[in-house]
């Protein structure tokens, strides 16, 4: 039982998820429980209604009650706190609760990680209304904690004895990680401590703060290079001293060095040259297909305000400004977002919601009113608070800041009556190259001549790839000196390779590079080869996209969008419904169904322990039936049931898979529910190295060359230092490929690609001579696929494969495949 549980009350649906998007970063795994009692619903256009429910926040109290010792409820303003007192007397449980004063998102931060300690109630409300003491010690503001609170008070609190006691241990280290103890890093060390005794300081003359306290070890300030003294439970000491060494999981580069100041420290960093023509920019590359273009840039950044301070009797009216124009940006976007469709809508969507949100417009006007900044002004400086909090707690999180200066801009646009930056609006195609783009401006990219993108910033989870790849355009992001670029140079970017190439050779057409025929619904090479083409699919609407492009059936049905951010088990009928929802536009036609991939980075609360030091290479996949083989039996069940329902050219295979025993295991299973065809993942190297055995008890296999490729390579895939190595051209991969190939020829059953790998125009000839039978991919993809294949003999796909396995390099493999095509 988890002793305390969170009940966040606020105006804004969204705001409170993103808060607890960014709790759960500072606690990996979701072991506290969160209840959101959020927003108003929606009005008839399916719009947020701001506003708060006692009668739901009386519902959260209760829901956590059934499992937790107490419950903190944090609140963010006004009648969110009259809601949360008047739950306390509509709700039915008798659990002990306390109503917060803290900062609603600081509060919720700071409450959750001593919450993962096991602290007691009154602990967890202390930590939480003390939130702002971080925040005060960066400004220089005067630390307090609200009164009566029981929060701490760093002019009171006695502070942790720096000495070592008997039965204790003590090691210096240095901080590596280039930002520093920042958010994430405090949580890591909350959590490494476990409530065991140990103590921070910072060398030379810096006080002692305990592990215990997320809030103190923010304002405890330990910047890049400086040496900590850790002092406490020896078991404590070397489980934060390895933290520390490992930089937090933050480091890209060598070690630090004693005295020197990392990228991002208050060295300036030298602008890197401009590009000499004919070279070639690397970087990532996120969306697939080759585009040549002239070089555009986007239209001059806002400029940062002034900081010229507005007279005291005139800043009620300027803070007044605020937000009408945030409300004038809302509605610009929603417009805009009106006129889109699928990803770009939503993420269009999404940024309205960022800019409605009312507590980053009072946040603002708060500022004008006390310190005479400017409206502008004030949103600027606003925004670099949120964007801050979001850049130090690293990974997918960081990519979001882009978001938040892409509304900063507009609204500060608004406020001073200048053009807010965008696409550029030309006759002629031209490949557009940025630091980085917000998703307003990418979503009009399907509106404008652009055939190619190129941004210097960025990762392979950020809203310039998702919408690059949905609108199909060729993109390659973290190219380093891609804005030193000229504008109009003519450049080649290839997005399979992460490529971006200046002044190509003469001779290269950009309407044949970027216009292909689209695909008929056959899959078939130069001389008649059927090489069936479907589609990888994640619900209901991806499959209709999917009959809409005329793929041949579907691939890969990733079936976790029924599990996902849900606190237990979808019921069968949940599941039923959901998987005929799949199935109905495929009626007659093969659908390849995967089975829970849950583990890895999508965790289950229900299913995947929360504690796994490494769950890439932990309990994943069909790995979590063994611990819970209801789950595995339940979903079966509902995949037979809707299949029979739609008619359903039904085919089932598990992910994760390692051995003979799993697959065999696996396939009764299947037959008691009643499945004739049965097929297994191949995503590991031993799944590849056995997959002659494997053959023998199941009837066909898929590769998934995303997962296959990084555990082959051991390069994480969604890490864009590593997309070097990330890279199904490596030939380590290739080869297991080819064995793959080999044995499902051998065995006469059919050796599908369900990974990007198989959305690559230029790997499509390569995978079908090492034995590939059908290639599932995004259906983006489709067109260009089919396209290259009806160029390719059965012949020439042999001839590719060999040069291909012949390479020592994946740059070999692809030049060698190239001349082996012509």
């Amino acid at each position: 039982m988890s002793a305390v549980g969170i009940v966040a009350v606020s105006h804004s649906l969204r705001l409170a998820e993103a808060a607890q998007e960014l709790a759960a970063q500072m606690v990996p795994g979701g072991t506290v429980p969160i209840a959101l009692a959020a927003g108003a619903g929606t009005d008839a256009d399916g719009a947020p209604i701001l506003g708060t429910d006692a009668t739901r926040v009386a519902a959260a109290i209760d829901e956590l009650a059934e499992a937790c010792d107490g419950v903190l409820v944090l609140m963010d303003l006004g009648s969110a706190v009259m809601s949360a007192e008047f739950a306390l007397e509509l709700r039915s449980s008798a659990v002990p609760v306390r109503l917060a004063s803290a900062p609603f998102v600081e509060g919720l931060l700071a409450a959750s990680v001593t919450a993962a300690q096991g602290a007691s109630l009154d602990d967890v409300a202390a930590e939480a209304n003390g939130a702002l003491i971080a925040k005060s010690a960066q400004l220089g503001d005067e630390p307090q904690a609200p009164a009566g609170s029981g929060g701490p008070e760093l002019e009171e609190s006695a502070p942790a004895s720096a000495v070592s006691r008997p039965g204790e241990a003590s090691r210096t280290v240095r901080v590596r990680n280039p930002a520093g103890v920042h958010a994430r890093p405090a949580a890591m060390i909350a959590q490494a401590a476990a409530g065991a005794e140990l103590r921070l300081r910072r060398l030379p003359d810096g006080d002692p703060v305990p592990a215990s306290s997320m809030m103190r070890l923010l304002a405890f300030g330990a910047r890049p290079g400086d040496e900590v003294q850790l002092t406490g439970d020896p078991a404590a000491v070397e489980r934060v001293a390895a933290l520390f060494e490992d930089g937090f999981g933050e480091m890209e580069g060598p070690p630090l060095a004693p005295g020197t100041v990392p990228s991002g420290g208050t060295a300036p960093a030298a602008s890197p040259a401009p590009p000499s023509p004919g070279s070639t920019l690397r970087g990532l590359g996120v969306s697939p297909g080759r585009a040549i273009a002239p070089v555009a840039q986007l239209g001059a950044a806002i400029p940062e305000p002034s900081a010229d301070r507005v007279p005291t009797a005139e800043r009620d009216a300027e803070a007044a400004r605020i937000a009408p124009a945030a409300a004038e940006v809302v509605a610009v976007l929603r417009a805009t977002a009106a006129a889109s469709d699928g990803e770009a809508a939503q993420i269009l969507e999404a940024t309205a919601l960022l800019a409605a949100d009312p507590d980053f417009a009072a946040g603002a006007a708060a500022r004008v009113r006390a310190d005479g900044a400017s409206a502008a002004r004030a949103v600027w400086d606003e925004a670099a608070d949120q964007e801050q909090v979001l850049r130090g707690l690293g990974g997918r999180l960081a990519e979001r800041a882009v978001d938040v200066r892409s509304v900063r801009d507009r609204i500060v646009a608004r406020l001073t009556g200048q053009e807010i930056p965008g696409v550029p609006d030309r006759a002629d195609p031209f490949v557009l190259v940025a630091r980085d783009l917000a998703p307003a401006e990418t979503a009009t990219l399907g509106r404008s001549r652009c055939v190619g993108l190129v941004t210097e910033e960025g990762g392979p989870t950020s809203h310039t790839a998702i919408l690059a790849r949905a609108l199909g355009i060729p993109a390659v992001v973290g190219a380093a000196g891609a804005v030193g670029i000229e504008p109009g140079t003519t450049v080649l970017v290839d997005g399979e390779a992460g490529t971006v190439r200046l002044d190509p050779p003469a001779g290269e057409d950009v309407a044949a590079v970027a216009q292909v025929p689209a695909f008929d619904g056959t899959g078939l090479l130069a001389d008649g080869t059927a090489i069936p083409l479907l589609a990888n699919v994640g619900g209901a609407a991806d499959a209709v996209a999917a009959a809409a492009a005329r793929a041949q059936g579907i691939g890969l049905f990733r079936t976790e969008f029924c599990f996902l951010d849900r606190a237990e088990e979808p019921t069968a009928a949940e599941q039923v419904a959901a998987y005929r929802g799949v199935f109905a536009p495929f009626s007659g036609r093969k659908v390849v169904v995967r089975t829970l991939d849950a583990g890895s980075d999508k965790p289950l609360p229900f299913a995947t322990a929360a504690d796994e030091e490494n769950p890439a290479l932990g309990v994943r996949g069909l790995r979590v039936s063994a611990a819970h083989p209801a789950l595995l039996a339940h979903q079966l069940a509902a995949i037979a049931a809707a299949g029979a329902a739609e008619s359903a050219q039904l085919e089932v295979m598990a992910p994760m898979v390692a051995t003979v025993e799993e697959a065999r295991d696996f396939a009764g299973a299947c037959r008691e529910a009643g499945i004739a065809r049965t097929g297994i993942m191949i995503e590991t190297p031993a799944a590849a190295l056995m997959a002659a055995e494997l053959f023998a008890v199941v009837d066909f296999v898929s590769l998934g060359t995303n997962d296959l490729t990084q555990y082959t390579m051991a390069a994480d895939r969604l890490s864009a230092p590593l997309g070097a190595l990330n890279d199904p051209w490596q030939p380590a991969v290739l080869r297991l490929i080819a064995a793959v190939g080999e044995a499902g020829r051998s065995a006469g059953k059919p050796v599908g690609v369900c990974g990007e790998a198989g959305g690559d125009p230029a790997l499509a000839p390569v995978l079908v001579g090492l034995g590939v039978t059908s290639l599932s991919m995004t259906v983006r993809s489709l067109d260009r696929v089919s396209a290259r294949l009806r160029t390719v003999t059965a012949e020439d796909c042999r001839r590719a494969a060999a040069a291909a396995l012949g390479a020592a390099t994946a740059a070999e493999a692809r030049s060698s495949v190239a001349a082996a095509l012509g």
